[in-house]
């Protein structure tokens, strides 16, 4: 089984990038199963739920959030009738949406998706090693390919929770951040791990942010309002190839497609 995960879709260029060459990277790539994090597809802040059924409709089949899906309220009443847009399995109980998803390929591959926050420079929410252990006790045995985006600030919290899960999980993907990272490995259990996958988004930016806004807060200290920047966009990605029988990963490839 190959799986594609997209990382963080920044705004409106990052979807267009999307639109434009989600489909040519599914055929080249051969790809089974697609994720992608969009917790900011909308105006680089949150998403709503026409953005929702715009990235779904392009051939997305889960899509992850992270600390930025409240941003758009509108979300609110939607998201638990979309199970399809999951948000982290870690927020407390009465949190509107689903932590995690379970699914079938074309070919009748079960999978599950499963979304998690860090605790480190973000909300002090519920622990997400303890969390990721709950529910997978919870899965069925037969579901081998477990998918897990990890939303969070540092690199050491990131790795932490790979060593956790090493051999319980066929992936563990970081983001949050928009920077990619260049430490992709596969531990010894079978679990493939990178820190951060990076943004698909605006890269002549900061983070995705136009750069004059973004400064001047750092300058002077004062908050201007940030919007999302449109030069050098990329599709930041990353290729997972497991085996569907034992869920174990057996190769991981980051990718960057610049757009136009």
């Amino acid at each position: 089984m190959r799986i594609l995960f997209i990382g963080d879709i920044f705004g409106s260029p990052g979807r267009r990038i999307v639109a434009d060459h989600l489909q040519d990277m599914v055929r080249s790539h051969q790809a089974d199963l697609v994720i992608a994090n969009g917790e900011n597809a909308a105006a680089g802040f949150g998403l709503t739920p026409r953005v929702t059924e715009e990235l779904l409709g392009l051939g997305i089949d889960v899509l992850t959030s992270g600390n930025h899906i409240w941003d758009k309220k509108e979300i609110l009443d939607y998201i638990g009738s979309q199970p399809r847009l999951i948000r982290p399995a870690n927020y407390p109980d009465g949190v509107p949406g689903a932590g995690w998803y379970t699914g079938s390929t074309r070919a009748g591959v079960p999978y599950a998706v499963i979304n998690l926050q860090g605790r480190t420079h973000l909300p002090n929410i519920d622990c997400p090693f303890r969390k990721a252990d709950a529910i997978l006790a919870a899965l069925p045995d037969a579901t081998r390919i477990r998918f897990i985006d990890f939303h969070a600030e540092v690199t050491s919290e990131k790795i932490a929770f790979c060593w956790h899960l090493e051999g319980r999980v066929t992936a563990i993907i970081g983001t949050h951040t928009h920077v990619p990272t260049a430490d992709e490995r596969i531990l010894a259990g079978g679990t493939a791990c990178l820190t951060d996958v990076g943004m698909t988004g605006p890269y002549d930016s900061v983070i995705g942010a136009d750069k004059k806004a973004a400064l001047g807060r750092f300058l002077h200290a004062i908050p201007h309002r940030l919007e999302p920047a449109t030069g050098d966009v990329r599709l930041a990605a990353v290729l997972i190839d497991a085996d569907d029988e034992t869920g174990r990963a057996l190769s991981i490839r980051r990718l960057m497609l610049r757009g136009d």
